[in-house]
C-alpha cells in the first residue's frame, strides 16, 4: 500500500471509531431521555435488545444469510456469551444511566480494562508492573471522585446506580475476555446477533414477553426507542470493527474513550446534566488509566516480535 493510501486508510479507521463512540454516547443520552419520559430500565432493555435483534436478523436474512450459520457445538458458548455478556451488560448499563449522570455511568463501565488487569494480577499471578499499578491506582481514585464518594449523602443516594455501573464494568470485562473466542471463529456480526438473540429471549422471559411494546408511546418516543436500538447498539458495532480493521485494536480502544466525553457534552446540552469539578477530574483519571493500560498492552505485545527480530528469528 502506498504511503498516501496508507495514511488515508488510517484516517478512515480513526474516523470510524470516533463515529462509533459518538453513536454509543448519543444512544446513552437518548436512553436517559426515555427514562426521564417514564420508560423504566427494564422496559428499555426489552425494547432495545428485542428491536436490535429483529433489525439485525432481517438485514442478515435479506443480504448475508451465511452469517447466520454457527456450529452446533458452539451453542453453549453463545448461550453464556448472551447471558453473562449481552444480557448482563444491557441491564446494568441502562440501570446505571437511569440513576447517575450519563457520563458518570459510562466512565464506570469503562473500568472494564482495569478489572481485567486486576484479574490477571490476582488470579493469574501476572507480575504487577509500575505502569499497571499506576493505572489501577489512578482508576480507583478516579472512580472515587466520579461517583461523588467524597460526599456521603451523594454516595448513599446514588449507591444503586454506582453498584450497577460497576456491574456493567464487570460484565463488559467478561465479554471482552470471552468474546475473543467467537471473534476468532466467526464474523463479528454473527457474534453480535447470537449474543443479542440469547439476551432478547431471556429478557422476554424475565420481563413479561413483549410487555414493554404494549404501552401507548408517543410517535416521538417510538422514534427514540428505534434510535437507541439502531444507533446506540447496531451501527456503532459495525463502525468500531471497520475501524479496528484499519488501525490496531489498542488504538481503537484508546480512541473510543471519547464516548463518555461526548456523552457528557450531549447530556449537558440536551438534558441539563452537570458534573462537579471533582467528578470531571475523576473522569480524567479513569480515562488516563485506560489509555495507560492500553499503551502498556501494545508495548508488551510488540516486545516478543522485536526480540525475535533482534535474534534473527522468523516472525
Amino acid at each position: 500500500m502506498e504511503a498516501e493510501s496508507f495514511k488515508k486508510f488510517n484516517r478512515l479507521g480513526y474516523l470510524f471509531v470516533v463515529l462509533a463512540a459518538t453513536c454509543w454516547a448519543s444512544g446513552a443520552s437518548a436512553s436517559k431521555f426515555l427514562f426521564n419520559s417514564g420508560v423504566t430500565p427494564f422496559q428499555l432493555v426489552q425494547l432495545r435488545i428485542t428491536t436490535a435483534t429483529a433489525i439485525l436478523f432481517v438485514w442478515m436474512l435479506c443480504g448475508r444469510r451465511s452469517l447466520l450459520r454457527i456450529a452446533a457445538g458452539d451453542a453453549l458458548y453463545f448461550l453464556l456469551l448472551g447471558t453473562l455478556g449481552m444480557a448482563a451488560i444491557n441491564i446494568t448499563y441502562l440501570y446505571a444511566i437511569s440513576k447517575l449522570n450519563v457520563a458518570a455511568a459510562l466512565i464506570l463501565e469503562y473500568l472494564a480494562p482495569v478489572l481485567i488487569a486486576l484479574y490477571t494480577v490476582v488470579f493469574q499471578r501476572e507480575r504487577l508492573s509500575g505502569w499497571t499499578a499506576a493505572a489501577i491506582a489512578a482508576a480507583l481514585a478516579g472512580c472515587y471522585l466520579v461517583v461523588g464518594a467524597y460526599n456521603l449523602d451523594l454516595l448513599q443516594l446514588n449507591l444503586a446506580g454506582i453498584l450497577s455501573g460497576l456491574g456493567a464494568a464487570g460484565a463488559f470485562a467478561w465479554w471482552s475476555v470471552h468474546g475473543e473466542y467467537g471473534m476468532r471463529r466467526y464474523n463479528p456480526w454473527t457474534v453480535l446477533f447470537y449474543a443479542l438473540l440469547v439476551a432478547a429471549v431471556e429478557w422476554n422471559l424475565l420481563h413479561p414477553p413483549l410487555e414493554a411494546f404494549m404501552h401507548a408511546y408517543a410517535p416521538a418516543t417510538w422514534g427514540w426507542i428505534v434510535f437507541v436500538a439502531l444507533v446506540g447498539a447496531i451501527l456503532p458495532f459495525g463502525l468500531y470493527y471497520e475501524g479496528i480493521s484499519r488501525i490496531r485494536a489498542t488504538r481503537a480502544s484508546i480512541t473510543s474513550t471519547l464516548e463518555p466525553i461526548v456523552a457528557g457534552v450531549l447530556s449537558f446540552v440536551f438534558l441539563g446534566e452537570v458534573m462537579a469539578p471533582l467528578q470531571i477530574l475523576g473522569g480524567v483519571l479513569v480515562i488516563a488509566s485506560i489509555v495507560l493500560l492500553q499503551v502498556k498492552q501494545e508495548h508488551d505485545a510488540k516486545a516478543p516480535a522485536i526480540l525475535r527480530a533482534q535474534l534473527g528469528q522468523p516472525q
